[in-house]
């Protein structure tokens, strides 16, 4: 079914993406990883705790927040003339920051349009 630009097959490989990453050990070096995996750390002496929806909705889009902030670091740093940077890594950079944008808006427009499908239903 393809409702809104993105069906629920992506939606729900997004959804298993977010749990996978919720899921890893803590020190892989991803930003938003590290983030879930402190998330994960119980508040109290529960021996298994899952990551809220909201705690993997934030980490998600720090992680596409941070995405982006490096691309544009990238490219200020290619102008400054650093020659450690290269053309074709900040076109990379900003291109994975776009699609990962994109991708991020998807999810949000069809989680507006659920919970407004929600809020029309009759009980």
């Amino acid at each position: 079914m393809n409702a809104g630009g993105i069906d629920a097959q992506r939606i729900s490989s997004m959804l298993a993406q977010l749990r996978a990453a919720a899921q890893k050990p803590e020190g892989l070096g991803a930003p938003a990883t590290q983030a879930l995996s402190q998330v994960q750390k119980p508040a109290a002496a529960s021996p298994t705790s899952q990551v809220s929806f909201s705690d993997a909705l934030k980490a998600s889009l720090d992680q596409v927040n941070n995405m982006q902030l490096q691309s544009e670091k990238m490219g200020q740093d290619f102008a400054m003339g650093n020659d450690n940077v290269s053309l074709s890594d900040v076109m990379i950079s900003g291109q994975k920051a776009n699609i990962a944008f994109q991708a991020t808006v998807q999810v949000r427009n069809k989680l507006v349009s659920a919970y407004q499908e929600m809020m029309n239903m009759q009980v």
